[in-house]
C-alpha cells in the first residue's frame, strides 16, 4: 500500500506533483539539489495552495494539513522509506538514468520507480535499474494541480500490476488516466510537438506575426491559447529537449527543432520561467 511518496525535483513539475500528492492525503518527501532550489520549490507550493484557497478550491484547514505532510530534503537517501518514487528532474536521459539508478540502490526492492518524463524511453531508464518490471512512466501536465490528465507509460518490462497500481494511485489524486506504450512522445506530445514546431516555422518564415499566429489559432480553432503562448508556458527548453529526443528516435523532419527554437534556448529565452520567450514577462 502506498502511504509515503518521494518526489525527486521541486521545479515547476515536481512542486506541482508534491502538492497534489499531499492534498490527496499522502506523506511526501521532496528532494532538490540545493537548499536554495528547495526553498524556491516549497515557496512555489505555498503560493499555489494560497491561490487555491483564494479561489475557493481548497479550505485553509485542508491547505495546512497538506502542507504539513510535505517535507523537503537535499539528500536522496532521505527517500529510503518511501513506498513510491516519482522523478521529475530535467528532461535528459543521462540525468534520469543517474537518478533512477541511485534510487534503485536506496529504496526497498518492491518500490515502484515512476518517471514524469514527457517523451523519453521508460525501457531505457528501466535498464539502469535492477527492477525494470517496477519502472513506469507517470506523466503529469503543467500546472499539475489544475490539469486533469496523467499518461501512464508501460515500458517493455513494466509489470501489469504496476500499471494497475499507478492507475489506482492517479485516480486517488483525482486524475483521469490514459495508458500508452513506450514510444517517444507517448500520446499527447506525439501529436502536440509537430504542431508547436510548425508554429515556430511559420514565424521564422515571416508568414505572420506572433500575435496573429496566436490569435488565428485561438479564434479560428477554438484553442484556449495560441501555440507561441503555449510554448512559453511549457518552456522552450523543455520543448527543445522533447523535440530533439523524438527526432533522434524517428529521424523525421517533423520533429526536428527549428533553428529559432535552438537559438532562443541557447540565449536563455525559455518562456515564462525565465521572463522571456516569444513574449516578455514581468
Amino acid at each position: 500500500m502506498i502511504r509515503r511518496v518521494g518526489v525527486v525535483g521541486c521545479g515547476l513539475m515536481g512542486s506541482g506533483i508534491a502538492e497534489v500528492v499531499a492534498r490527496a492525503g499522502y506523506d511526501v518527501v521532496v528532494r532538490e539539489l540545493s537548499a536554495e532550489l528547495l526553498e524556491r520549490g516549497l515557496g512555489r507550493i505555498d503560493a499555489s495552495m494560497r491561490r487555491a484557497v483564494e479561489r475557493g478550491k481548497l479550505d485553509e484547514a485542508a491547505r495546512d494539513a497538506a502542507r504539513a505532510r510535505i517535507r523537503g530534503t537535499t539528500a536522496l537517501e532521505d527517500l529510503a522509506g518511501v513506498d513510491l518514487v516519482i522523478e521529475a528532474v530535467i528532461e535528459r536521459m543521462d540525468e534520469k538514468k543517474a537518478v533512477l539508478g541511485a534510487l534503485d540502490r536506496i529504496v526497498a526492492p518492491g518500490v515502484v520507480l515512476a518517471s514524469n518524463t514527457s517523451s523519453l524511453s521508460i525501457t531505457e531508464m528501466a535498464a539502469a535499474t535492477r527492477r525494470p518490471d517496477r519502472v513506469v512512466g507517470l506523466h503529469f501536465f503543467n500546472p499539475v494541480p489544475v490539469m486533469p490528465l496523467v499518461e501512464i507509460v508501460r515500458g517493455l518490462a513494466t509489470a501489469e500490476e504496476v500499471v494497475a497500481a499507478m492507475r489506482e494511485f492517479a485516480g486517488r489524486l483525482g486524475k483521469t488516466v490514459v495508458v500508452a506504450r513506450d514510444t517517444p512522445g507517448f500520446i499527447v506530445n506525439r501529436l502536440l510537438i509537430p504542431y508547436l514546431l510548425d508554429a515556430i516555422r511559420v514565424l521564422e518564415l515571416g508568414v505572420a506575426s506572433r500575435e496573429d499566429i496566436d490569435t488565428a489559432i485561438t479564434l479560428g480553432l477554438g484553442h484556449p491559447m495560441g501555440p507561441l503562448t503555449l510554448l512559453d508556458f511549457v518552456g522552450l527548453d523543455t520543448t527543445y529537449y522533447i523535440a530533439e529526443a523524438m527526432f533522434q528516435e524517428f529521424k523525421d523532419s517533423r520533429y526536428a527543432p527549428p533553428p529559432l527554437l535552438k537559438q532562443m534556448v541557447l540565449a536563455g529565452w525559455w518562456g515564462r520561467k525565465s521572463g522571456r520567450g516569444f513574449y516578455e514577462y514581468g
